[in-house]
């Protein structure tokens, strides 16, 4: 049993696929999936709604990017937690993300058992 069980969780990230892996790993981990949107602009809105424990995030997306969108979620809700899940893994955009406020970085293509132990250990 992993410290994610029972969390709820918005997943954001602009390919649909990505977006459904994510949610069979975390629904897999005992996690609610309480919304799910494909770019930062819905996130955002969505976030205001659903109010998720935890937020997994793409870096590389139309209108809103991710880092842009943590700046803003963090700005609505500063102790959001929110994990970047992302190809783009160049120093400069995990930092960047971090400096944004982002708990934790995931790389894809991921492990299922990495995605939990990442988010797991932003919660213990």
């Amino acid at each position: 049993m992993s410290n994610i069980e029972g969390k709820t969780v918005m997943i954001v990230d602009d390919t649909s696929f990505m977006r459904k892996m994510l949610k069979v790993v975390l629904e897999g981990a005992g996690c609610t999936v309480v919304a799910e949107a494909g770019d930062g602009a819905d996130a955002l809105e969505k976030y205001q709604e659903h109010k998720p424990d935890f937020v997994t995030m793409d870096i590389v997306m139309p209108q809103m990017d991710g880092i842009a969108s943590v700046k803003a979620l963090r700005s609505i809700d500063p102790d959001a937690t929110i994990i970047m899940v992302s190809s783009a893994g160049q120093d400069s955009k995990v930092m960047e993300a971090k400096e944004a406020g982002a708990s934790n970085f995931i790389l894809k293509p991921f492990e299922e058992k990495n995605v939990v132990n990442i988010i797991s250990s932003v919660f213990s």
